[in-house]
């Protein structure tokens, strides 16, 4: 069971409120904006490495069958 499927609505309303008196109604978008945008980094980011390890893959598979070829 992971951590977050114990919080419900009722724990997130006190959450919600201390953010909002921390950083204030005007900081908050902002904030959310910044956190989307790393997401969107951090994503694109998985995406290349993924990218990345599966050519390196297909390079060393090609490059052992040239060598079983031989």
């Amino acid at each position: 069971m992971t951590p977050f499927a114990l919080v419900g609505v009722q724990e997130l309303w006190p959450i919600a409120i201390i953010v909002l008196i921390l950083f204030g109604a005007k900081r908050l978008p902002e904030m959310a904006r910044s956190m989307g945008q790393g997401i969107k980094e951090f994503k694109k980011g998985l995406r290349e490495v993924d990218e990345d390890d599966e050519s390196e893959s297909k390079q060393q598979s090609q490059s052992k069958s040239e060598a079983e070829t031989k």
